[in-house]
């Protein structure tokens, strides 16, 4: 027993998580579940926000240690800030994603977190990028990670398509999340969603009772 409690200390408070950003035909969908837990096992919070704002039109998703999510994020949110004020315009999409990449790549040995960033710019539109644990950056359509991921390879491969609608993209999310969330014990909560476009942003949140069954539980 001892043991246990030493290395659930040791390994802090973990998003134990599910996460998801996909691009449609003019713009972006960003969402997860709000479950946060201590070692993979004990729920600790039912109502973690895992969807962040760093500038007006960026959002990124975290998973791993909440900690280290969160230190970076807020040093992000503050370079992407000073970056506007020098650069006299919001920063791009790739930008965001840049900061996080170096941030992760500068502190690899002591950060356990992982992000996908997206957003909206002038230059380039809808976009999304994969920051993973040492700072590795990739550009896809669509992403999904956090321990829930495993669960819904096969549907996000199968149902996800280029130019979707906004309607499609943000019923393909929701499905998504809601098959992740009713398998992997340490994703749940609520579904927290975000529709970034030309237009502006968009705030979903979707409680558990009200999420697609696929299933009699």
């Amino acid at each position: 027993m001892e043991k246990h409690f030493t290395d659930s200390r040791v390994k802090g408070v973990s998003t134990g998580t599910t996460i998801l950003a996909a691009v449609f035909d003019g713009g972006v969908v960003i969402g997860s579940d709000s479950r946060a837990s201590i070692g993979g096992e004990y729920v600790s919070s039912k109502t973690i926000n895992k969807v962040i704002q760093v500038h007006d039109r960026i959002f990124c998703c975290m998973a791993g240690s909440l900690a280290d999510a969160q230190a970076v994020t807020k040093t992000a949110k503050f370079q992407l800030s000073f970056h506007s004020i020098q650069m006299e315009s919001p920063p791009l999409v790739i930008s965001a994603a840049s900061v996080l990449k170096q941030l992760c790549y500068n502190n690899k040995e002591e950060l356990q977190a992982g992000f996908i960033t997206a957003g909206w710019d002038k230059k380039k539109g809808p976009q999304v990028y994969v920051v993973s644990l040492g700072g590795m950056m990739i550009s896809q359509p669509v992403t999904i990670g956090g321990s829930g991921s495993t669960y819904i390879y096969g549907y996000v491969d199968a149902k996800y398509k280029v130019n979707m609608t906004r309607e499609e993209c943000l019923q393909f999310a929701t499905n998504a999340l809601a098959l992740a969330m009713g398998r992997d014990n340490v994703s749940g909560g609520v579904a927290n969603l975000v529709v970034i476009t030309k237009e502006g942003v968009e705030h979903i949140v979707i409680p558990g009772d009200k999420l697609p069954r696929f299933s009699d539980e």
